[in-house]
């Protein structure tokens, strides 16, 4: 399969420190590009399954467990039943490679100001209304162009360009959660670290089995509805919750990102109840973004959230009690920045994703020496 570009030439580029992406469909006519024949897709099997009568199987990457027929897939559409062996057939196939500043995930305690070399495959396990990457997370595997990029070679890939971090984001890496592994196995042996940006939507084991080769996972929280969950995500929100208890428990840098839309998810109640479970259940240092919805995809009749809603929102969480709350795609709020709990010094200064100033040393505030949670070293 030609794409006109080599793999040589995209792992260059990362490492000149290019933003290369490898393929996005336009989102006016996304099945446009070639298609990709389905005898060409990697098939490698799958790790999270187990085999039921008559080539039967389970998936048990998911709380979606689908059990699936000789020759069919999953709900996700990436996974194949092929005579009762599953197989994932993105293993190795990404179809986006991109270097971003840390701060683009939202990771805002994870060493700031550094570039985390950024990959996905097509598909995903929930189909939200409102997705900003539909064009790769909504297809198949054999409808999005990718190339093969092995786990090895994305970890070199990431250390030639001098990013310290590798992240398995865009679409939804549980659905290519084999490749996130063994690429966060290779990029540990070269000292690069790696992280997960995610909707939480996993079954504990595979969760568990992955979990101490990451340095952090970004989840975002949908709503703290479950009608929400069903009606705009395709999904459930007690799974989720029960991930982000399991993430914490476990030790894994923890970060939540929650996007607030207009009349769906974003009422004082919501937030409120969303803010006390957290403190609760993760704990008050566990980081918040409240997030700026714009009309995408399929949620277009509603207008951008308004920043007072936001801010709002900010003081809710913030009274509450949670201590880093932040304000998501509005350029130069005060939210953006991190400020001490103790002495409330500020400690880092931003403006969308670029650090100005970051005054945390040794992981602790300069001024009052209280420890600040984080990844900073």
């Amino acid at each position: 399969m030609k794409l006109g570009v080599s793999r040589r030439e995209v792992i260059v580029g990362a490492c000149a420190g290019a933003a290369t992406l490898l393929h996005r469909p336009a989102a006016a006519r996304p099945a446009a590009a070639a298609p990709v024949e389905t005898e060409d897709l990697p098939a490698r099997e799958a790790s999270w399954y187990k085999k039921l009568p008559e080539n039967r199987v389970e998936c048990q990457l998911c709380p979606r467990a689908c059990q699936v027929a000789d020759a069919e897939r999953g709900g996700c559409g990436v996974r194949e039943n092929r005579q009762g062996t599953y197989v994932t057939l993105v293993h190795g196939a990404a179809c986006t490679v991109h270097l971003d500043p840390i701060e683009k995930k939202p990771l805002f305690h994870v060493l700031p100001g550094a570039s985390a070399l950024s990959w996905a495959t097509a598909g995903c396990n929930v189909e939200c209304k409102f997705c900003q990457n539909w064009e790769i997370s909504q297809f198949r595997p054999e409808q999005v162009p990718f190339h093969p990029l092995p786990p090895d070679d994305l970890a070199a890939a990431a250390q030639r360009a001098g990013a310290p971090l590798l992240a398995a984001t865009y679409s939804e890496p549980v659905v290519f959660w084999e490749y996130v592994r063994d690429t966060a196995a290779a990029a540990r042996r070269l000292g690069v670290r790696t992280v997960a940006v995610s909707n939480g939507y996993i079954q504990e084991k595979p969760l568990t089995d992955v979990l101490p080769l990451l340095a952090a996972v970004k989840v975002d929280l949908k709503s703290f509805r479950e009608p929400f969950y069903r009606d705009m995500v395709r999904g459930e929100l007690k799974p989720v919750l029960a991930a982000l208890e399991t993430i914490r428990k476990r030790g894994t840098w923890l970060e939540i990102v929650v996007l607030l839309i207009p009349t769906l998810n974003d009422s004082p109640e919501e937030v409120r109840d969303l803010a006390r479970w957290v403190k609760a259940n993760l704990g008050a240092e566990v980081p918040v973004h409240l997030t700026r919805f714009h009309p995408t995809y399929r949620l277009t009749n509603l207008p951008p959230t308004p920043v007072a809603t936001l801010e709002r929102s900010w003081e809710i969480a913030r009274a509450e009690g949670l201590q880093f709350v932040y304000v998501g795609n509005v350029p130069g709020h005060p939210g953006e920045h991190t400020a001490c709990p103790g002495c409330g010094a500020r400690l880092i200064r931003r403006v969308s994703f670029q650090v100005l100033e970051n005054r945390i040393a040794g992981g602790r505030c300069p001024d009052c020496r209280r420890p600040i949670p984080g990844v900073w070293s």
